[in-house]
């Protein structure tokens, strides 16, 4: 008995030491942040990554997305999510916050809320970055390049193909401004059943010469071989590949979307703390001010932005010149009407 009752205390102690060598190993993951890849997230890693592992003395891992509401809910729900902070668009922002998938900010770490863009303050996320999608071609190869979505769709003044994100969001917008609505009044055409099958009639029109990308990088690659003309881009990809590989893309400002993104922290995340400080720490206006020499993105701290110098400043979505005949992305429509118009579009590039 004795030696059994020794035998079964020492096993119980041989479990409760695996348990808490277990327990230990699944608490030693390292913070985890995944954002939006290619020459934006290079950027990311020399801003605020490394310098944040450098201040607390742990590794900081990265990892790239390609966006979409499904892989948050999938990561949140099974639990345990392999990422803490995720940088998000402002539609799954919304989503999210709304279905439960991010931990609440803790704003007394981030700062004063009065000094960001109201669009960059909710209780799940804070403002990252102020972007837009535009069109974008080669100044090398083009001398006189398109200056309108109108231009876009005209493929005999401009002969060859063109790339558009694979998604209903903004391609709809794209092609009811192609064809000729004024960009104050292109959410209420989209909003009823006439505007949306008026674009995916001016779609239909330049199926035949379309390329679609999903990745935030494949645009450019696309017109840097040549595959396309012009393209659809995130502003931010065409200035910095202008500046690390000296080439000569340009941003067509006029008709251009812009949003803003948003650090979050996944429910449940390992590393809440560490991600709330992180947040905190990308958030600082001296250190967001860091981005837009890397790349053209704007900035919804105002103190952050107040510090951009005037060389760096003239090519973000923010500045007066550029955003003056862009468009506000209207995320309460996207929110209302992503699944349909998905479901019509996804239909629609089946056929």
């Amino acid at each position: 008995m004795k030696t059994a009752h020794r035998t079964a205390i020492f096993g119980a102690a041989i479990l409760a030491s695996a348990g808490l060598f277990t327990a230990q190993s699944a608490a030693a993951r390292d913070l985890t942040i995944s954002s939006w890849g290619g020459n934006f997230q290079d950027a990311q890693r020399e801003i605020f990554f490394k310098p944040f592992a450098e201040k607390t003395g742990k590794p900081v891992l990265d990892e790239s997305w390609d966006g979409g509401f499904g892989v948050l809910q999938a990561k949140v729900k099974a639990g345990a999510p392999n990422w803490d902070v995720v940088q998000v668009e402002a539609e799954e922002l919304e989503l999210g916050c709304s279905d439960g998938l991010f931990e609440t900010i803790d704003w007394s770490k981030v700062g004063d809320k009065s000094k960001f863009l109201p669009a960059a303050v909710s209780d799940c996320g804070v403002g990252a970055i102020v972007w837009s999608t535009a069109i974008a071609y080669d100044g090398a190869k083009l001398a006189e390049g398109p200056q309108s979505w109108a231009d876009f769709w005209d493929v005999e003044k401009f002969p060859g193909k063109r790339a558009l994100r694979k998604s209903a969001k903004y391609t709809l917008e794209f092609a009811l401004l192609a064809d000729g609505v004024d960009k104050d009044e292109v959410y209420e055409v989209l909003s009823t059943p006439e505007g949306v099958d008026r674009a995916f009639r001016k779609l239909e029109e330049l199926k035949p010469n379309l390329v679609w990308w999903e990745a935030g990088a494949q645009p450019l690659q696309l017109l840097a071989s040549g595959e396309v003309v012009m393209t659809s881009a995130y502003n931010g990809r065409i200035t910095g590949i202008n500046r690390s590989e000296g080439k000569d893309f340009k941003v067509v400002w006029p008709g251009s979307i812009y949003a803003i993104d948003s650090w979050v922290i996944l429910k449940g995340a390992e590393n809440k703390d560490a991600a709330q400080d992180f947040i905190a720490f990308a958030s600082l206006p001296e250190n967001m001010a860091k981005l837009p020499p890397y790349i053209a993105y704007g900035l919804p701290n105002t103190d952050a932005a107040a510090a951009v110098a005037p060389e760096y400043a003239a090519d973000l979505p923010t500045e007066s010149a550029n955003i003056a005949d862009a468009i506000s992305l209207d995320v309460d429509f996207w929110i209302d009407n992503s699944e349909a118009l998905t479901q019509r579009f996804n239909a629609w590039l089946a056929r």
